[in-house]
């Protein structure tokens, strides 16, 4: 049985609770911060837990605990569970308000760890199919647990046989998809966008990569634009980098994972291992 941290105690995943006045419950009012293990170490913990604490101060929750502390219980929590490989969801919650309505700064911090499960293989030898969605996340610095609009347009993508849908602003910019970075080839140059989207752990890893092998471009990418890549991916935690060989019914490409896309996931693959050897 996993071992959760609970605010303030360690307890079974099936005796793990928060209360239901909770301002997360009742409000959507919360943030979290996920990441995968590599050789049994979270990966960039400490980028994530600074993350997470940016994302509180960005929706004006108060949290009582330091980025040390943070990780201090993270880690603790990780040394009680015995997996292979895991899954670390660190999350705060609104805590109770009187109203409902109005935080208190009374704050829950939970760390959840659960096995890391393995992605299906074809993703990554054939690439995937992916569709857009004319949406902007509020506050979209802030990871928060408002994810109404996300799990909605990821509904509409499983209903066309995609596995993500990617946000498209009012401007007809392509931003984020509703769990993962975006990134395109483009003319020979690895493009992403520069603002719209969360700031991923994992994307400025792979962006410092490519950079060593690529020319990369932080900027605006139109939707038009889709018609005009060469090679397009997904990036995420528990993804690493996943091809994309369709968007919205539009072939990229030959329709099979890029050479420059596979060669950055070799990189990242070279570096990933390296860092749960501790190299």
């Amino acid at each position: 049985m996993d071992i959760y941290y609970i605010d303030g105690e360690f307890v079974t995943a099936d005796k793990s609770t928060i209360t239901v006045n909770d301002m997360a419950l009742l409000r959507g009012y919360g943030v979290f911060d996920f990441m995968r293990t590599y050789g049994g170490k979270p990966f960039y913990l400490n980028g994530h837990v600074k993350r997470l604490l940016r994302s509180a101060t960005l929706i004006g929750l108060a949290t009582p605990w330091s980025e040390q502390e943070i990780i201090d219980i993270t880690m603790e929590t990780l040394a009680r569970n015995n997996h292979e490989e895991s899954n670390v969801r660190i999350v705060i919650t609104g805590g109770v308000s009187p109203d409902s309505i109005t935080p208190q700064g009374h704050p829950s911090l939970l760390v959840m760890i659960t096995p890391l499960h393995a992605l299906p293989p074809e993703w990554y030898t054939e690439g995937v199919k992916v569709i857009t969605s004319h949406l902007e996340r509020f506050i979209p610095d802030a990871k928060t647990t408002n994810y109404i609009p996300g799990i909605m347009a990821l509904e509409n993508a499983r209903k066309q046989n995609a596995i993500e849908s990617i946000y498209v602003d009012r401007n007809g910019n392509l931003l984020e998809g509703t769990t993962t970075n975006f990134y395109a080839f483009i003319d020979g140059k690895l493009v992403t966008p520069a603002t719209g989207m969360l700031p991923g752990i994992t994307r400025k890893v792979i962006l410092e990569l490519a950079d060593t092998e690529f020319e990369v471009e932080m900027r605006d990418i139109k939707k038009d634009e889709i018609r005009l890549m060469d090679e397009a991916f997904l990036s995420a935690s528990n993804k690493e980098i996943v091809p994309v060989t369709e968007i919205d019914c539009i072939t990229i490409g030959d329709g099979k994972p890029g050479k420059q896309t596979l060669r950055l996931r070799e990189l990242f693959n070279e570096f990933t291992t390296r860092y749960g050897k501790g190299e």
